[in-house]
């Protein structure tokens, strides 16, 4: 039995949603879990998981500092041990943007850091237009008009494919 912390960073609150069912698909494989938000990931002995997993969201195009900060200062022992980068971002909700191969914003931030994740995913995420803050919900709405997206002010749709993340979990519980 191997101990894997997922630790993510979120915007909205889709993903630790996506880190949860990873956990219970994990869990299921006979190992642990532990889902913490990466900004307390840091205080934890990170040396006492067998395998990590960092799970982050996208926000105009961009992952909060806060994921590159963390790899950097953890890299070493992201090397160290089996590891994992999921992203969750809603251009995932096309076919075409949905792997780690042809994700944008995957690969545009993976050209950033010097990391190299063992196993990469790609989730689109949930479109929330009551819960965004007035300036956000314009700006999303005026990116989802662009990318021919859902734009009624008053929508939420969740696009999330949760038999991918399940199988991600999967590949989790086989990389130990």
């Amino acid at each position: 039995m191997s101990s894997i912390l997922l630790a993510y960073s979120t915007t909205d609150g889709h993903t630790p949603r996506i880190c949860e069912r990873l956990r219970q698909v994990i869990e299921q494989k006979g190992h642990t879990a532990a889902v913490v938000p990466l900004s307390q990931a840091g205080a934890l002995d990170l040396a006492t998981f067998d395998s990590i997993v960092i799970g982050a969201s996208i926000r105009y195009g961009k992952h909060q500092p806060e994921v590159a900060q963390f790899i950097a200062q953890h890299q070493t022992l992201l090397e160290s041990r089996p590891n994992a980068f999921f992203t969750v971002n809603i251009v995932a909700r096309k076919p075409n943007k949905n792997r780690p191969e042809n994700n944008p914003y995957l690969l545009k931030f993976l050209r950033t850091i010097s990391w190299k994740p063992k196993l990469l995913g790609v989730f689109a995420g949930k479109l929330d237009y009551p819960r965004y803050r007035f300036i956000d919900r314009q700006m999303i709405r005026f990116i989802m008009l662009i990318t021919k997206g859902p734009t009624d002010p008053t929508v939420v749709v969740e696009f999330t494919d949760w038999l991918a993340v399940e199988e991600f979990g999967c590949q989790l519980s086989r990389m130990v």
